[in-house]
């Protein structure tokens, strides 16, 4: 009869086998995985508990599944890396639609794994079911429903390549919890991987005769100008883009996406344009005779009302999606390409053929007035103004490498504008989404992946209040990023229009009680206190109202060796500008604001 004991020995599973959970993790350290960010579930927690056997994974536990997205979008932005994050099924893979979404809209290759039920549940409106297959496919590069355990490994190699390859972007895989426990050879885990990815070819190289074509337009160009968009970044090419740009002497403007891939203080850089961008940026593209688009996609808040845009240019576009030729504005000379196969190949080709620089100096010094007359600035004030504030945080930061977070809002158009970046990947928002929420995450994520860098989130009070719950991850995994809150009392934003557009009638854009609110001129009145908040939380904080107190009050949050929160009060009524209006031409951008 047999005992107990020897009941369990019969039951145990041999060493020679593993469970999918214990081979979706051994697949993820070969991919070179070191974090994954994971809020865990009924659905997921077979996978959490294989991490906790891992050696190479680091997992860290937000305190939001959206929170989890963002960290894996701030360590893809900030390294160039894969992001990886998990969820379990039904509102945990909800709550990470929008993360997904946000990865797609800005090209940043992320792997997320959802928790899904158990097959024979799947199609029955099962607890916590929901059909992420089916929800995520216009948001995502690839969608995987993963029903052998024996495919993972595949699988596995597949997302990585998806997710990294080509245009960047998100890649969707969902883990039926039956296939998490079922056991197999261990042996899967170290096999040679077959990949099967019929028809996908994301790489591809310009042939010179279309090459000689757009340096034989540029050498006829009087006016030219180089829009440069995140495509460049993603690509590496940042180092080619700017011999590139020195050959052909063009001025150089960037979309938001593209900060940093050419630097901000060399002197071709008419640096970022569009809707709140600089003048002179909007100004030359409007006016000249050809403009080169390096991995841009010609966004609505680039071009505004597209027929007015760049009316008097010949038009080049450099792109590896082909998809994005011809899909917002017409342009004369397509180029389908990988971009640093592109500049790479055009700069020999400029050697061999004895390229001939444009003859631009009147159209060079046209555009050096501009960017002279009409920088970025802010008038006086006996407040602290939000630009005030990011200026000062910006002349601490010079000279020291560091990485850029926002939210999404006023703010987030104002660190762009007066914080200045020469290298690439150091500046980290929600750009083609515009996700509230993305600063303090995203810094989470970036702060990981480059432990030696400072990280700052420089945030709104509305756009920090939609994840401030991430505190606690910071000091739980004691992840030592700095907050600076604007912290204005209103969305500000949207407030910015009501001024502009609706005569100043608020609609529910204030934050606190519209008979009291807080500020500057009236502090008793603030709320919430972002102090006593962090505090809650654990985290060293700090309120700073006067102008005398700003630059020591930012100078403690950067020196302070674990998680910072400064609270920077500002008045609400501060309009981010320039401003060109929607549908709108440059010609019509607004400098100031008007009435003042």
């Amino acid at each position: 009869m047999a005992t107990k004991e020897s009941t369990r020995l019969a039951q145990a599973p041999s060493p020679a086998t593993i469970k999918g959970a214990e081979l979706l993790v051994r697949c993820l350290e070969r991919e070179g995985v070191d974090h994954v960010f994971a809020y865990p579930g009924g659905a997921s927690m077979e996978i959490h508990q294989a991490l906790t056997r891992s050696k190479k994974i680091r997992t860290i536990l937000p305190r939001h599944e959206q929170g989890a997205g963002f960290m894996a979008h701030g360590y893809a932005r900030t390294t160039g890396k894969t992001g990886v994050c998990m969820v379990t099924s039904g509102p945990g893979a909800t709550n990470l639609v929008t993360c997904i979404a946000d990865a797609w809209m800005d090209s940043i290759p992320l792997v997320a794994i959802t928790g899904q039920v158990a097959q024979h549940f799947i199609g029955k409106t099962a607890f916590q079911e929901t059909d992420v297959f089916g929800m995520t496919l216009p948001i995502c590069k690839h969608s995987f429903l993963v029903l052998k355990t024996e495919d993972l490994p595949r699988v596995i190699r597949e997302a990585f390549t998806i997710a990294n390859s080509g245009r960047p972007g998100p890649v969707v895989i969902d883990l039926p919890k039956d296939v998490q426990q079922k056991m197999v050879s261990s042996s899967l885990a170290e096999d040679e991987v077959k990949t099967d990815l019929p028809g996908y070819n994301p790489y591809h190289e310009a042939g010179d005769a279309e090459l000689k074509a757009a340096l034989s337009m540029i050498s006829a160009a009087k006016r030219p100008v180089l829009y440069v968009g995140g495509g460049v970044i993603s690509a590496n090419a940042c180092a080619e883009l700017r011999a590139f740009a020195e050959i052909t002497g063009a001025p150089v403007a960037e979309t938001l996406m593209g900060i940093g891939a050419f630097p901000d203080s060399h002197p071709q850089n008419l640096r970022w344009f569009g809707m709140h961008g600089s003048v002179a940026g909007n100004w030359a593209v409007n006016e000249c005779d050809l403009l080169v688009a390096l991995g841009a996609r010609f966004d609505d808040r680039i071009t505004s009302a597209v027929k007015t845009f760049a009316p008097l240019a010949k038009i080049i576009h450099f792109d590896l999606d082909r998809s994005e030729h011809n899909k917002n504005k017409r342009v004369d000379l397509p180029i389908h390409s990988d971009l640093k196969y592109a500049l790479t190949r055009m700069l020999a080709l400029a050697k061999e053929t004895g390229f001939a620089k444009p003859d631009i100096a009147a159209w060079n010094a046209k555009v050096a007035a501009w960017k002279k007359e009409y920088p970025f600035q802010f008038e006086e004030s006996p407040y602290i103004l939000p630009e005030a504030a990011i200026s000062e945080l910006n002349r601490q930061l010079a000279g020291k490498e560091h990485i850029i977070t926002t939210g999404v809002g006023q703010h987030q158009m104002w660190a762009a504008q007066f914080c200045t970046f020469d290298e690439p990947r150091r500046f980290v928002s929600s750009l083609g989404l515009g996700t509230m929420g993305f600063g303090l995450p995203s810094a989470l994520g970036a702060k990981v992946a480059n432990p030696s860098l400072p990280v700052v989130d420089i945030d709104g009070d509305g756009s920090f209040t939609m994840n401030l719950q991430e505190l606690a991850t910071a000091v739980q995994e004691k992840i030592p990023v700095k907050v600076m809150i604007l912290n204005n009392q209103h969305l500000g934003m949207v407030m910015q229009w009501e001024d502009i557009l609706y005569k100043g009638n608020r609609a529910n854009t204030i934050l606190c009680d519209p008979a009291n609110i807080g500020g500057p001129e009236n502090p008793a009145a603030l709320y919430p206190d972002w102090v006593k908040i962090a505090d809650g939380f654990g985290v060293k904080a700090r309120r700073v109202l006067r102008k005398e107190d700003l630059a020591g009050a930012i100078a403690e949050m950067l020196a302070a060796e674990g998680p910072f929160l400064l609270d920077v009060v500002v008045p609400h009524r501060e309009h981010v500008m320039p401003f060109i209006p929607a549908g709108k031409s440059a010609k019509e951008i607004l400098i100031k604001t008007p009435g003042k």
